[in-house]
């Protein structure tokens, strides 16, 4: 086939790929998208080899995340395909624009049950905005535009598109319409805000929740201008972290189970809620009958099926943020509630005086916040290092913290950290995983390797399933089920197999020089810091409680 010029479906992919302006895509080869990957050797489309076709996905996701473009991943039919599964759920349950191409058996095998067959539209239909199966070449490019199209517009999501091997390699006989590239337009309705300035104007102790829904509307900005209008208290979410600067004189912290407790109890005291791009999550909220109790509610969001649908909306904003929000700003008279949550930030800051000469996780997380550039990126699997790193270390803008929020995925932070190190391949990218995440898409330090990626990795080990061994000693009665990783293997050892250097510490007196170390290193880096295994992640709420209930140092008794 390297020698035949004729154009096919396959050859057409590309070209749709180029109107989009997409220049990098990551896959995995086989044998019914082969077609697709001879078109690819005569592209300009750069593509990154990962080791599994997961790792393909949450690279495409963090490529998303960390540039506001629409990430690409290849995979082949049957395990190829179902192995997308995973990253095409996180996307959907964090509003990630992704695109995810899949070869299929021919179309006259299709319902055989024929090798490496399997219905991935069916399996795709829960965890994408839309899939589309292509049966005629002639479709193909329309159906290609249309999958950017939805993942682009409105709330932002994947879609999935296979494509059937004879249609790869069909004749295409209809020419390319030109189509430039572009950013969809959504179409909205003015916004009703008449009831919702007169919630805010009558507020006495008024919160902005911040969620991921404005980095995702590229409304920073907007709420930036927002807060120094209003100069309200903020609290922010898992995804929504960088929209408000850590450094804000209003800015209280994270809210929910692992917020601070400054930012749970603002939100409880609170008579008006001005929820901006959330839903509202019940690791927000705790026990929601119980969440700000006493609080009026104004949501601003996207997505008409986000509003009440877990906490009934006094005045619904639907819409686009960047539109809507600078018309609610105002400035306000809460000078008594603004030095109430002041106080409480100053009364409980975090404490970094640990006991002993073993090292504190939350304090060598800031430490590396404090001296990484500003416009680092931070990638996290899931678990009580990505607590950590949230409650600890500080962001600039949303697109610089990239964490699995809605599915909460374990091996999420090294592949996505690829993504977004090839998105920005000119800013620091540091992985922050625990050792058992780490193992879960450890394979694709050969896609570090392969590529010279500069990926930093901040591996927290406690030789633990660090969240799952925690909550077991707190609602389980101690009984440790299944959550000892003491046989893991030597890491830097790993490490140094695919040629990255790694180094080890065990005491706080070597954390400093060991970051200084890592963040100047030219090339990839694996910082493998030893903790406790009984270090716990405080405060926490407990499942179905107020999140004024927090359990902030011991086991309850």
């Amino acid at each position: 086939m390297a020698n035949d010029n004729t154009h096919t479906g396959a050859s057409l992919l590309f070209e749709v790929l180029k109107q989009h302006s997409v220049q990098h895509v990551f896959g995995y080869p086989g044998g019914a998208i082969m077609p697709i990957y001879d078109a690819l050797y005569d592209s300009d489309v750069q593509h990154f080899l990962c080791r599994h076709e997961q790792g393909a996905a949450f690279s495409a996701v963090g490529y998303a995340r960390a540039s506001n473009k629409v990430g690409v991943c290849f995979a082949t039919s049957g395990p190829g395909a179902t192995n997308l599964i995973t990253g095409l759920a996180d996307a959907m349950a964090d509003s990630v624009p992704v695109v995810a191409i899949t070869g299929q058996v021919s179309t006259k095998a299709m319902g055989s049950d024929a090798f490496q067959e399997v219905d991935i539209v069916g399996l795709s239909l829960a965890c994408t905005k839309h899939c589309f199966q292509v049966r005629d070449v002639n479709e193909l490019a329309a159906t290609l535009h249309k999958a950017f199209e939805i993942a682009l517009s409105g709330r932002q999501g994947p879609v999935l598109v296979d494509i059937p091997k004879d249609i790869q390699l069909a004749p295409v006989t209809q020419t390319l319409e030109v189509v430039d590239s572009r950013e969809v337009e959504t179409q909205q309705a003015p916004a009703n805000m008449g009831t919702a300035l007169a919630l805010l104007s009558q507020a006495k102790k008024p919160i902005l929740y911040v969620g991921g829904g404005v980095g995702m509307a590229g409304a920073v900005k907007e709420l930036r201008d927002f807060l120094a209008v209003t100069n309200m208290p903020s609290v922010s979410t898992l995804k929504g972290l960088g929209s408000v600067p850590a450094n804000h004189e209003s800015y209280l912290g994270m809210l929910g189970m692992h917020g601070t407790k400054a930012a749970n109890l603002a939100v409880q005291e609170c008579d008006l809620l001005v929820a901006v791009g959330a839903r509202f999550d019940d690791r927000v909220t705790g026990k929601l009958a119980e969440f700000a109790p006493n609080a009026k509610v104004i949501h601003f969001d996207i997505d008409q099926a986000e509003i009440s649908k877990r906490r009934v909306a006094d005045a619904a904003v639907l819409g686009e943020l960047k539109t809507n929000l600078p018309a609610l700003a105002m400035p306000l008279s809460i000078d008594d509630w603004r030095s109430h949550c002041q106080h409480m930030k100053d009364s409980f800051a975090w404490d970094y005086n640990h006991p002993g000469e073993g090292i504190y996780a939350p304090k060598v997380l800031r430490e590396i916040a404090d001296k990484m550039p500003r416009d680092a990126v931070v990638t996290t699997d899931v678990g009580q290092h990505q607590m950590w790193a949230a409650q600890h270390m500080h962001f600039s803008r949303p697109e610089n913290f990239l964490s699995s929020g809605g599915l909460g995925t374990m091996g999420f932070g090294l592949p996505a950290a690829i993504g977004a190190q090839v998105s920005r391949p000119t800013d620091t990218i540091i992985a922050v995983s625990g050792d058992g995440s780490f193992m879960m898409n450890v394979q694709e330090l050969s896609t570090i390797k392969r590529f010279q990626l500069p990926v930093k990795i901040v591996l927290v080990d406690n030789s633990k399933l660090g969240m799952v061994r925690q909550w077991q000693d707190l609602f389980f009665d101690g009984r440790l089920s299944e959550t000892d990783l003491s046989d893991n293997p030597e890491f830097t050892l790993l490490a140094q197999a695919f040629d990255i250097k790694a180094k080890q510490i065990t005491r706080k007196d070597e954390v400093s020089a060991a970051i200084d170390e890592m963040l100047a290193h030219n090339g990839p880096y694996l910082l493998q810091v030893k903790i406790d295994a009984e270090e716990n992640v405080w405060p926490l709420v407990p499942p179905e409680t107020a999140n004024d209930q927090m359990i902030e140092t011991h086991k309850p008794s």
